[in-house]
């Protein structure tokens, strides 16, 4: 490609780019994307990095890339089948045969061969043999955390919820994920309480040895687990500290769910008190409060009321813990604005935030000392501490 061939005038020409609002760095920043983009989108360019090998690896990457977006919801379907089809847990204790499986009558022969070859294209599942399937990497972990399979369940409200994405996003009306999580919509019930409250803890367990590891409660006393639903986390809490008393604060139907009780009976230093965080005074007496997968369920309004609901119940210098996923995590940016960020918009409450945004709103309810953890997962979960400081309005 002679260097005639794309116009330097048609790359960099960047209108408003001297608008003295832009700082500097951003003005150079800008510069360089647009440049980056012009080239990108030039017919001759994209001819010319078809032909070379290293580009043409690079234009290869990005066209996978692309198209990985394209696919994304038949790769999904993919999963859900697998599910629906308990093709993990029949493949757990070793490959199968193909004719195995079509034995059981729910699809033909060529419907599971075209199911286990795209499982296996995702590394969901293995080839052992022409005929033998196994777990592949993924197809694994999935067999480990029965979770996940609750929560690919679960998605089917949200596909159905953004059929129609540009509708979806005018405005943050009823959707069937709102009714599940009836709390967004303003209501509680027994039984809804107990359906979502059942799905937060098979999720839990993906995470909670996560939290566990980074936060530190072997000098804790006494545990304030908000919104911990029917106390999956806080029994692990105990399992793990025997020291520890663990309080449960939850919606009344929640807490006293059959589950609940059941958790109650097995652990002697776990309690439970039915109490609405925004509206309800929470009850005193812990040296250390956590919010599992809470605040990015809420809007910035209502995440701000539990903080400051929180401080009230802790002493001077008692500490606070954030555990959720959250938004421009290194590695996993998709899944903080992206995923999480139109599962919260078709929830219609909360929203993802980033370390640097929480921070902030913990300052603003009575905190200092913000400080991140090390999570091993963060992808899934990031944990933060706070300590609540002196002030005479708490």
């Amino acid at each position: 490609m002679s260097s005639s061939s794309v116009s330097d005038t048609a790359i960099v020409s960047t209108p408003g780019i001297n608008q003295p609002s832009l700082s500097l760095s951003t003005r150079w920043r800008w510069l360089k994307v647009n440049w980056r983009n012009r080239l990108l989108m030039h017919p001759t360019f994209q001819r010319w990095s078809a032909r070379l090998p290293l580009i043409r690896f690079i234009a290869n990457k990005h066209a996978t890339d692309l198209h990985h977006i394209t696919a994304g919801f038949v790769y999904s379907q993919v999963l859900q089948a697998c599910v629906q089809l308990n093709v993990f847990s029949r493949l757990q204790a070793g490959p199968v045969h193909t004719d195995s499986l079509a034995a059981s009558g729910e699809l033909p022969i060529d419907g599971w061969l075209t199911l286990l070859r795209a499982a296996a294209s995702l590394e969901l599942l293995e080839q052992v043999e022409s005929d033998f399937w196994a777990l592949g990497r993924l197809g694994a972990a999935m067999a480990a955390f029965p979770g996940i399979s609750a929560m690919v369940n679960h998605h089917a409200l949200l596909y159905r919820d953004l059929v129609d994405p540009v509708q979806a996003l005018q405005e943050r009306r009823s959707t069937q994920l709102s009714q599940f999580w009836s709390y967004a919509e303003g209501q509680t019930g027994a039984e809804s309480a107990e359906r979502y409250s059942e799905l937060m803890a098979e999720s839990l367990d993906i995470i909670a040895d996560h939290i566990l590891d980074a936060c530190n409660l072997k000098e804790a006393q006494h545990l304030l687990d908000i919104g911990g639903g029917t106390g999956r986390f806080a029994s692990l809490a105990l399992a793990r500290h025997k020291k520890l008393i663990a309080t449960v604060a939850d919606l009344p139907d929640v807490v006293n769910s059959p589950e609940a009780k059941k958790r109650q009976s097995v652990h002697s230093g776990l309690r439970f008190v039915g109490v609405n965080a925004l509206k309800e005074p929470l009850p005193t007496g812990a040296d250390v409060i956590s919010l599992v997968r809470i605040l990015h369920d809420h809007d910035d309004d209502k995440a701000l009321l539990m903080i400051k609901a929180a401080r009230r119940a802790l002493h001077d210098g008692g500490q606070i813990i954030v555990a959720e996923p959250m938004a421009e995590t290194p590695g996993a940016e998709a899944i903080g604005h992206a995923y999480f960020g139109l599962y919260l918009w078709a929830m219609r409450s909360g929203r993802p935030r980033t370390f640097r945004e929480l921070g902030q709103l913990l300052r603003a309810g009575g905190f200092s000392d913000v400080r991140e953890h090390t999570s091993h997962m963060p992808a899934l979960v990031r944990v933060v501490s706070a300590s609540a400081i002196y002030d005479k309005n708490y």
